[in-house]
């Protein structure tokens, strides 16, 4: 397909600009260009190029996105209209901190204050805040909190233990707050290995940062008791909100001894996902952590709203105001659009759905963990590698097929791991056709695996060198 520059024709013009109407007569010249490099396109040209440039993306509204731990889940469209209703869309944050003028954005507030209180009653927290822009700062921002809590005691705290199945952004979080990583293996059922656990627990822990379900899509049964072993140290738990889809409504980790949770909304509460955002990691934290939180906060005071914005014990400020607020917008609306029944059966859905996939293909792919699982599953496909068709190979071939492909080589303690994650809104002809797809994959892998290798063929650009293609990005053309 031709760049946009490359379909330009000289005298072609989409619209007229209005005549200007800006004194330049003591502009200086130096500054001021007789000629832009712009492409020159008719309108109808314009709209083709755009609308055929989209048609070469995935997205979820137009194929299935299997994609293990990155939920993308269907977004409803009426939460987008909502987030453009002009009271909420035009409304500034500096009338929340200006004197006398918080009874003009009370709407606002009362909104942020509810979506806090609703938050707090899924996960099992006290108190929580809206400020974190992403799932990944929401930890820095609890791993912050932990942080200042243990300096507040005077307790010098230098590590932060993670699972070897945790996302990457777990260590990374705790890297970037100063502490030193310690990774406990898993066991042979795919989870936290308790005796390893209790060699590395001691004072010098911060906290034990877990996902639950897990990266394998398999719940942590012995969570409790790596709780109270955590606690009975001085350390606190964090919780990796990624997979709390899987379990909103049936458990809340506040109750499983969590402290600290922070939540992917795009994950759990139906707000579009991709590109890098826009996004939102709201944290929540049992009471005693409370003065931790960020700023500014809203907080309901004897049944009136007050905006925190001064705290001796906060952390402080994580990012502008209260953090993205259209994102927290449609999240608050997802969850009031499913209601508590709702919520339930979405997490019930997930798991049905993914447990379908796994018991439909676990006679065609190696299940290095062959047990109920929660809202994804994980296989290896380490055996058709050795036939010559790698995770990366199915990947691609799936492309053809008209799928987005799953999640590969994560969680990183599985070989040639193959991730899906199919979520709740996908119906059961949907799902079969994909596992049809896969098992086609393995026939194929068995028959000619030399073939994987001229897939896909549906694409504009086959098989970019994926090294050189995240090394050497080049995202502007030279003309």
């Amino acid at each position: 397909m031709k760049l946009i520059f490359e379909e330009s024709k000289s005298g072609r013009k989409s619209f007229n600009l209005p005549k200007l109407d800006v004194n330049l007569k003591n502009f200086p010249d130096e500054l001021c260009r007789s000629e832009l490099n712009l492409p020159e396109i008719s309108e109808l040209d314009l709209i083709r190029h755009f609308i055929n440039l989209s048609r070469l993306n995935f997205s979820v509204d137009t194929q299935f996105y299997p994609l293990g731990s990155c939920t993308m889940k269907y977004n409803p469209k009426i939460l987008e209209k909502a987030s453009n209703i002009p009271e909420f869309l035009n409304l500034h944050p500096f009338l929340s901190i200006l004197p006398d003028s918080i009874n003009r954005c009370k709407g606002a507030l009362e909104l942020i204050s509810d979506f806090q209180d609703i938050l707090c009653e899924i996960t099992g927290m006290d108190c929580a805040t809206t400020s974190p822009m992403a799932g990944a700062h929401g930890e820095l921002t609890g791993i912050m909190i932990i942080s200042s809590y243990h300096k507040s005691k005077n307790s010098k705290r230098t590590k932060v233990i993670v699972p070897d199945s945790s996302h990457g952004t777990n260590p990374a979080s705790a890297s970037m707050v100063g502490y030193e990583v310690v990774t406990i293996p898993s066991n042979s059922e795919g989870e936290m290995d308790v005796d390893e656990l209790k060699k590395h627990l001691d004072t010098d822990v911060a906290a034990v940062m877990m996902t639950c379900p897990n990266t394998l899509g398999l719940f942590e049964k012995n969570i409790k008791e790596i709780s109270d072993l955590a606690h009975s140290v001085g350390a606190l738990m964090y919780y990796d909100g990624a997979n709390l889809n899987a379990i909103m409504g049936k458990v809340r980790p506040g109750d499983l001894g969590f402290d600290v949770i922070h939540v992917n909304v795009h994950k759990t509460f139906g707000t579009p996902h991709g590109g890098g955002g826009p996004g939102a990691g709201p944290v929540g934290v049992k009471k005693f952590l409370e003065d931790f939180l960020p700023i500014p906060r809203v907080k309901r005071e004897d049944d009136s709203l007050v905006v925190v914005s001064n705290s001796d014990k906060s952390i402080g400020h994580v990012s502008s105001f209260f953090g993205n607020f259209a994102v927290i917008l449609k999240a608050y609306l997802y969850i009031k659009l499913l209601g508590t029944d709702g919520i339930k059966y979405s997490a019930e859905m997930a798991v049905l759905n993914a447990n379908y996939v796994m018991n439909r293909l676990k006679n065609y792919l190696k299940l290095p963990y062959d047990r109920t699982c929660m809202h994804e599953c994980v296989f290896s496909l380490s055996e058709m590698a050795k036939k010559g068709a790698s995770a990366l190979d199915f990947a691609k071939f799936l492309i053809d097929r008209g799928f987005h492909p799953p999640t590969i080589y994560f969680p990183l303690i599985v070989k040639e791991a193959f991730m899906i994650e199919p979520t709740e809104t996908e119906s059961m002809e949907t799902l079969d056709k994909f596992v049809d797809a896969i098992i086609d994959a393995v026939k194929l892998a068995e028959q000619n695996p030399e073939a994987f290798k001229e897939f896909p063929k549906t694409t504009v650009i086959s098989r970019p060198d994926e090294t050189k293609a995240a090394k050497d990005l080049i995202v502007k053309a030279r003309l």
